[in-house]
């Protein structure tokens, strides 16, 4: 095919006045600019990347494991970013019904996860945990077993009712018939867990997960499977989310190998 009168010359070859005006486009692109990039060659401002942000709201019992796979997931999804929350799941569940913005929920029972129904999708169980009784380090009250904990001399906290561990907790004295008068009835596993390692309190009852958190100062005494209960873990993403598709990626990644993994070595069960 013939060659247009109006042909671009190779880059950097004079040209003859008359034709200067029409082939002055084509050579601003010889000289090597581009145009999705500023005069020095920089992106344009507002052009990054941006991350998406995940809020996900959580029992206070996952906290550590939680910190831990967030890192390991935002390693994996470099365009993801994540937040934590982490509360009694009583507490969660006020704030999902009022509407607090969140992706994700991950409760410690399946009965407050139950109520959300309407404000979440499809939950699925991630992990499973057990109880124990909470000592001060050394165990100076030698308490050996729940009935211990009837013992009025003993300074025993529990978590309040309304939150799950507080809740099974009940479930297990309740079984075994014991009466016993905590000193203090706390908002979520943390804050009795806390109580015990201050020395505000001698024994608790929190989870195994927990008391490993802190195998320095708080000592952890087993109840037999028989007296003890399962407690479970679902986790499910929450219809308001503003990013449903990478919160669903996420709540699916907490059941990969990766995540029991982590959840199997903060002392976690599997599903």
């Amino acid at each position: 095919m013939a060659s247009s009168p109006l042909s671009r010359p190779p880059c950097g070859r004079a040209l003859p006045a008359v034709v200067t005006a029409a082939v002055l486009i084509p050579l601003a692109a010889c000289g090597g600019g581009d145009k999705d990039k500023g005069g020095d060659g920089s992106a344009p401002a507002g052009s990054e990347k941006k991350n998406t942000q995940l809020t996900v709201v959580a029992a206070a019992s996952l906290t550590d494991v939680f910190e831990q796979a967030g890192k390991a997931y935002e390693k994996e999804h470099p365009g993801v970013r994540i937040g934590f929350s982490f509360a009694g799941s009583q507490e969660l569940a006020a704030q999902v019904k009022q509407g607090a913005p969140a992706d994700a929920l991950v409760t410690a029972d399946t009965k407050t996860m139950d109520g959300l129904a309407a404000e979440t999708g499809e939950p699925t169980v991630i992990a499973k945990n057990r109880l124990v009784i909470a000592v001060e380090e050394g165990n100076p009250k030698k308490v050996g077993s729940l009935k211990d904990l009837t013992d009025e001399q003993l300074k025993v906290v529990l978590a309040a009712e309304e939150v799950p561990v507080g809740r099974y907790g009940q479930q297990i004295l309740d079984a075994q018939q014991l009466r016993v008068k905590p000193v203090s009835q706390e908002v979520s596993v943390r804050a009795v867990l806390s109580k015990v390692e201050l020395g505000e309190a001698d024994a608790g009852l929190v989870y195994k997960t927990d008391a490993e958190t802190v195998p320095d100062k708080v000592g952890a005494v087993d109840i037999p499977d028989a007296q003890n209960v399962v407690a479970s873990y679902p986790a499910a993403t929450l219809k308001g989310s503003e990013h449903a598709k990478e919160a669903d990626a996420f709540v699916r990644w907490l059941s990969s190998d990766e995540a029991q993994e982590l959840l199997r070595k903060a002392g976690f069960q599997q599903p």
